[in-house]
Parts: C-alpha cells; sequence; structure tokens
C-alpha cells in the first residue's frame, strides 16, 4: 500500500497547490493521506508550519464563502460528500487579480488544495452533506471571522460559473459586499 502524494503548483493561479494522495481501495473501503509534515510544509514560507485543523459540516445546496485573510495558509479536502471547490485570487497586485480556480472533489479524488493567504475560499456542497476540513498555518494568533475579508458569492467582476442559483448561505454571505 502506497500513501504518495502527487503536488503541482496551480497553472492558472500562482501560489496555489493541488495535491492528489494515491487512493488504496479494496473490499472494506478506501484509505489515503491527506497530510505529510515534509512535503506540505516545504511548500510553505520558511519557519511557518501548520496549527490547527477544523472541519465543516455542511448540508445540500450551501455555498460557504468567499472568505480569506491576510496571513492564513490553508490545506483544504472534503473528506465526506462532493463539493465544488473554489479559489479566488485577491491579491490587488497579481496578474490574475479577480480570477478563480474550480475543483470537484469527492470520494473518487480525495484532492486537497493548499491556498495561500489573500486568496478566497469557497465551496458548494453536491448531495445530502459534506464534511470539509481545513489544516491552518499562519504566524501569531489566529484570524477570525471578525477579521477575515468576504466577498459576495456572485460578485459580477469575478463571475464564478455555481452550478446554483439559489444556494443556502450564512448571513455572512448573504450580506458581502462585491
Amino acid at each position: 500500500m502506497s500513501f504518495d502524494m502527487d503536488i503541482a503548483e496551480s497553472n492558472s493561479i500562482k501560489g496555489v497547490w493541488i495535491v492528489r494522495p494515491s487512493i488504496s481501495r479494496d473490499s472494506r473501503g478506501s484509505i489515503w493521506t491527506t497530510f505529510q509534515k515534509d512535503e506540505i510544509e516545504a511548500l510553505l514560507p520558511a519557519g511557518l508550519a501548520f496549527k490547527h485543523d477544523k472541519f465543516s459540516v455542511s448540508g445540500r445546496n450551501v455555498l460557504r464563502g468567499i472568505h480569506g485573510d491576510e496571513k492564513s495558509w490553508k490545506l483544504v479536502t472534503c473528506v465526506h460528500g462532493d463539493i465544488l471547490q473554489v479559489v479566488v485570487d485577491c491579491r490587488e497586485e497579481s496578474p490574475t487579480f479577480r480570477k478563480y480556480l474550480k475543483f470537484r472533489i469527492n470520494a473518487d479524488n480525495m484532492m486537497l488544495v493548499l491556498i495561500p493567504p489573500r486568496m478566497g475560499n469557497a465551496y458548494y456542497v453536491f448531495g445530502d452533506e459534506a464534511v470539509y476540513h481545513y489544516k491552518l498555518a499562519y504566524a501569531g494568533d489566529y484570524i477570525d471571522a471578525d477579521r477575515q475579508f468576504s466577498i459576495k458569492w456572485d460578485d459580477p467582476s469575478i463571475g464564478i460559473d455555481w452550478p446554483v442559483k439559489n444556494p443556502v448561505l450564512s448571513d455572512r454571505d448573504r450580506l458581502a459586499k462585491s
């Protein structure tokens, strides 16, 4: 059984890394690795390490995001369910400012995405339920929702092609500005 990872930087938006783990499947189910310290932390700036993990459970038609901050690196995946993962470049000086990447993450691929600071993170839930995992690296204290930025999920200047017209949104996402 091999737990190798294929790690590659996005060709479209610099700084975003896509991690494809090897998945071992048999009659009992499947097993895969989401984190190998030496391989993943080598992608972070010197001296930075992952500090904590968070999980989010969301139901059908839920759309979370677009959120981000100035210092957090996020290694994200869907450990149960089926999602559309979206990453938006929010770095004003970037040649890909307001461009986005999207990935379908589910049991077929168990893909992970490493999102650097100043990128917007969002996802949409297909099916009845999804469990989303964040592994976070940052200097100092954690920046929680009150100090993060939020962008309207359907901001026309970004133009994300979401698979839904009326998602289930939090107040934060419903009231976010473009």
